[in-house]
């Protein structure tokens, strides 16, 4: 049956969330046969996910906790993929940042304003994890070398050389049994959002996503990204910059994820220490597959995925189900989004049919305009 104009523009809008949905419900399905192997109920296990995750104010609280960072590592992946490139290597930049936002109070003379150190440890999280992921842009575009391994390889020395400058170098000495490097002082620390518990990070990751969006959207420069991600050989033939491009998406990506570890600091931890290595660059590199690389619907998938990490200790207690249940939930997901990816040529195809019809119903309301 033929679709009017109408419903071909509402289906339109639904369109792209279709593969996304379809891999929710083939993970809640999978994931139900696991509490069923461990002896509890599967219908109490993905309720007590959802109590865990939304079900009070406590809960929410630890959902936007988790969700704020995830929304910045999320961009990591999201960014690059507009001009093509797959970039894994958030957990890195995440790190780095933290580590360089940690050290810009201790360059400062003390009792400085809150107003000048904490954009100058913003700046210093964006500008280390910027020239981290843009190192791996730089190695795809200028010697060849795949992003996707080279990203995560170079998240592997990140750690690496976090670890080794907070235990040596950099290491506090009152830290004793968790090396960390000297606090963040107190009035450099970044409180609550006004009349809640969050932290300022969840404003800006919102707000950054947003920024992201219309960007990508509504700019020149994003609308060069994504002809370079749709075919990069054209993209050249054309005269766009297509190196100039890859880098900046890069940079832009790893400055987000380097901002997030910035906020880890700054915001929650108080130092840069080993918690800050708390896998929120691989669980942003799901937000972002569950988002089909769209800056605004990560707002949301960064909420989901934030709520199913923060379900974990309720389903411990409740029915006695292992702590890494929610990762077997996230790896289902991330399996099912992959699978369902096969739908991308078939959802190509019935967009191009749905706005040819769409379009059938313009002349005539011009038509009726014009009259």
């Amino acid at each position: 049956m033929r679709p009017g104009p109408t419903t071909a523009r509402l289906i339109l809008g639904v369109l792209p969330a279709v593969p996304t949905v379809l891999a929710l419900a083939g993970t809640l399905l999978l994931f139900s046969i696991f509490p069923l192997l461990q002896g509890a109920s599967a219908t109490d296990a993905i309720g007590l996910i959802f109590k865990g995750a939304f079900g009070s104010s406590f809960a929410w609280q630890s959902t936007l906790l988790r969700a704020a960072p995830l929304m910045l590592t999320a961009l990591c992946v999201a960014l690059p993929a507009q001009v093509g490139l797959i970039v894994i290597g958030g957990e890195g930049a995440l790190a780095l940042g933290g580590l360089a936002a940690a050290v810009v109070p201790q360059l400062l003379p003390s009792g400085v304003s809150w107003l000048v150190a904490t954009p100058l440890m913003a700046i210093a999280g964006i500008v280390a994890g910027a020239v981290w992921i843009g190192a791996v842009g730089a190695l795809r575009q200028f010697r060849g070398v795949n992003e996707t391994i080279s990203s995560l390889l170079m998240s592997y020395i990140a750690i690496a050389l976090f670890k080794h400058l907070v235990e040596g170098p950099l290491r506090d000495p009152a830290s004793l049994n968790k090396p960390s490097t000297l606090p963040v002082p107190d009035a450099l620390t970044i409180g609550p959002l006004p009349g809640l518990e969050m932290h300022w990070g969840l404003f800006w990751g919102v707000l950054t996503c947003i920024a992201a969006w219309v960007f990508v959207r509504h700019s020149t420069r994003g609308f060069a990204m994504r002809i370079v991600g749709g075919n990069a050989r054209a993209a050249r033939l054309v005269g766009l910059p297509v190196s100039r491009l890859a880098l900046l998406a890069c940079a832009l990506g790893g400055g987000a994820a380097g901002l997030s570890g910035m906020f880890e600091v700054a915001a929650v931890q108080g130092s840069a220490n080993a918690s800050l290595l708390a896998g929120y660059g691989y669980s942003g590199i799901l937000v972002a597959f569950a988002a089909r690389q769209n800056p605004l619907a990560i707002i949301v998938c960064a909420v989901i995925i934030g709520g199913i990490e923060a379900s974990g200790s309720l389903l411990q207690r409740r029915l006695g189900l292992p702590d890494a249940t929610t990762l077997v939930l996230q790896g289902l997901l991330f399996a099912n989004l992959l699978a369902w990816e096969a739908l991308g040529g078939r959802i190509a195809a019935w967009r191009i049919r749905l706005q040819a019809i769409a379009a059938t119903a313009m002349p005539i309301q011009l038509e009726k305009t014009h009259a």
